[in-house]
C-alpha cells in the first residue's frame, strides 16, 4: 500500500481544498481518514497544519465550548457563525458543518434552507446529519440540491433519549442487521461518507466492508474507513469523565491551568508585565508632556 504525503514539503506550496471524491478513494486504496472536530479559526488552521483531512464542526460545541448540558440547545446561528470561524482558519481540510437538532428533523424545505446557510453564509463544504428512516428524503432533498451530506447512525447523541442514553448500539443482531441496512440506504440516497459511533467493531467492519462510501469510525473499532475525535477529549481540554473510545493525545488542561495560575500570580506580586513588555517614549517627548501635565496641573 503506498502512502500519500499529509502535509506538503517544506518551502512548497500549500496545497488546495481536498477534493471531495478522494475520500472514496482513499477508501479503494486502503488508506486511512483524519477527522477532528473544531470550532474556531485557530483550532481550524492547526488541524489544517497537522495534516487532519476533515474538519466537523460539531455540535457537540454545544457543551465543549457553549457550555450547555447537551448538544440539543445548539442554534443554527451559533453553529454558522463557529463553522465560519473554522473556515477563516482551515483551508485544505473538507469543512463539515453539524446541522443541529431541529434544522432539519420537521421538512425537507427546512433541511435544505438551513444547510445552503451553512454553504453560503459559513464557506462549509457539505453539512452532516443524523440517523436513516425519516432522514432518507432529507439526504436526498440536499444532495438532489448539490449539497454533500455526511451521515451518521450508531449512536446519534442528538436522539440518544430515545436510544437509551449514550451507550453502544446494534449490539443484537436485530440492531445490528437494521444498522447496516440503515448504512445501506443513505449510500443509495446519496451521502459521500457515514459516521459510525459507539458501534460494535464487528458490526463496524461489515458496514465497512459493505458500503462503497468511506465509513469514519467513534467508538466503532479499527477497521472504519477513517477515525474521528473531539477537540476537546483529543487534547484533554474537558472537566469529568472521558468516553471509552477516546484516547488523550495530550493532557493541555493541567497545563492551561498552571499557565493562568502563574499570571496571576505574577500580576498581584508585579513581577508582569517586565520592561520588556512595555513600549518606550523619546526622552524629548517624554518632557514636553510632563511639562505640560504640570502646567495643567498649575492652572487648575
Amino acid at each position: 500500500m503506498t502512502t500519500r504525503p499529509r502535509k506538503p514539503a517544506p518551502n512548497t506550496p500549500a496545497p488546495g481544498k481536498l477534493p471531495l471524491p478522494e475520500l472514496a478513494e482513499l477508501k479503494q486504496r486502503g488508506e486511512k481518514i483524519a477527522m477532528v472536530t473544531a470550532y474556531d479559526a485557530p483550532s481550524g488552521r492547526l488541524a489544517d497544519d497537522a495534516g487532519v483531512d476533515i474538519i466537523l464542526v460539531g455540535d457537540s460545541a454545544a457543551m465543549v465550548v457553549l457550555g450547555y448540558d447537551s448538544t440539543v440547545p445548539a442554534s443554527m446561528d451559533e453553529m454558522v457563525m463557529l463553522t465560519r470561524a473554522v473556515t477563516r482558519g482551515a483551508h485544505r481540510p473538507l469543512v463539515i458543518a453539524d446541522m443541529p437538532f431541529g434544522s432539519f428533523q420537521i421538512s425537507d424545505e427546512d433541511a435544505l434552507q438551513n444547510a445552503i446557510r451553512f454553504l453560503k453564509e459559513a464557506g462549509a463544504d457539505g453539512v452532516k446529519l443524523e440517523g436513516a428512516g425519516p432522514s432518507l428524503s432529507r439526504v436526498r432533498a440536499l444532495v438532489g440540491a448539490g449539497i454533500p451530506v455526511l451521515g451518521h447512525i450508531g449512536l446519534t447523541p442528538q436522539t440518544a433519549t430515545m436510544l437509551g442514553g449514550f451507550k453502544a448500539q446494534g449490539r443484537s443482531a436485530e440492531k445490528a442487521e437494521q444498522l447496516l441496512a440503515d448504512a445501506r440506504e443513505l449510500e443509495a440516497a446519496g451521502c459521500f461518507s457515514l459516521v459510525l459511533e459507539a458501534v460494535p467493531a464487528p458490526v463496524a467492519r461489515r458496514v465497512t466492508e459493505t458500503l462503497s462510501i468511506p465509513t469514519i469510525g467513534i467508538g466503532a473499532g479499527s477497521d472504519c474507513d477513517g477515525q474521528v475525535l473531539v477537540w476537546h477529549d483529543l487534547l484533554g481540554l474537558y472537566a469529568g469523565h472521558a468516553p471509552r473510545f477516546v484516547k488523550q493525545y495530550a493532557n493541555l488542561a493541567p497545563e492551561i491551568t498552571a499557565a493562568l495560575e502563574r499570571f496571576v500570580a505574577d500580576v498581584r506580586s508585579v513581577d508582569f508585565p517586565e520592561e520588556q513588555h512595555t513600549y518606550a517614549m523619546p526622552a524629548d517627548e517624554l518632557a514636553v508632556f510632563s511639562e505640560g501635565v504640570e502646567h495643567a496641573h498649575r492652572d487648575r
